[in-house]
């Protein structure tokens, strides 16, 4: 008797768990959305957790079961962001960005297609600049330093300007094709980026 009681118990906490994970994961999504919401309006020294939580029907102790503060809510939301876009960056190595950089491209705008409601706000006027930076370096450095190796080495005394020509330059599509309604497809986009940079590139290569 005892033994059938436990097998019950057991069953009956497996699905309660999966309950609970959709949950959570429905509760950060809310709190997410209002937060990005509120980002448009504000900065976020502004926003209280008072007016999230009201804004996205959650109660506040709800809310610090899983963050400390509206900051802590925006910093994992970018940790989560940057873990995406590394592992998107580390599936390529460097002779495919070389060669095809189209694909790595395709990747990186289908992800951020995907959280575009957050970064619209990180490249806007109340964004993050530490993690934009960042961001930019990740870029950088598994990304750009080999796809742009020829011109390192023709030109190393003048790659940081090129580097920055061309990360502004793919930061500004980025804005155009949100703030635009992301009419492109991230494979469009990907073959238009290609060309700019690749044109970009080799022009500055030949004059050396």
């Amino acid at each position: 008797m005892q033994r059938t009681d436990t097998k019950k118990d057991l069953s009956a906490e497996k699905t309660p768990k999966k309950s609970v994970d959709r949950r959570v994961r429905k509760t950060k999504d809310s709190l997410r959305h209002c937060l990005a919401e509120l980002l448009k309006k504000k900065k976020i020294q502004e926003i209280t957790v008072k007016e999230l939580t009201e804004m996205s029907d959650i109660n506040r102790g709800t809310f610090y079961l899983h963050y400390r503060d509206v900051f802590d809510l925006l910093e994992q939301i970018e940790a989560e962001l940057m873990e995406e876009f590394n592992s998107t960056l580390n599936r390529f190595d460097s002779e495919v960005i070389k060669a095809h950089p189209a694909k790595i491209f395709d990747e990186v705008f289908s992800l951020i297609k995907k959280n575009s409601d957050i970064v619209e706000i990180l490249l806007g006027e109340n964004g993050d600049i530490a993690f934009m930076n960042s961001l930019m370096a990740v870029l950088r450095d598994k990304c750009l330093s080999d796809f742009m190796e020829d011109f390192r080495r023709n030109d190393n005394e003048h790659f940081d300007i090129y580097y920055s020509y061309i990360i502004n330059g793919c930061l500004g599509i980025v804005r155009y094709w949100i703030e635009n309604g992301l009419k492109e497809s991230p494979y469009e986009l990907s073959l238009i980026t290609e060309q700019i940079v690749n044109d970009g590139v080799r022009g500055f290569v030949n004059k050396q």
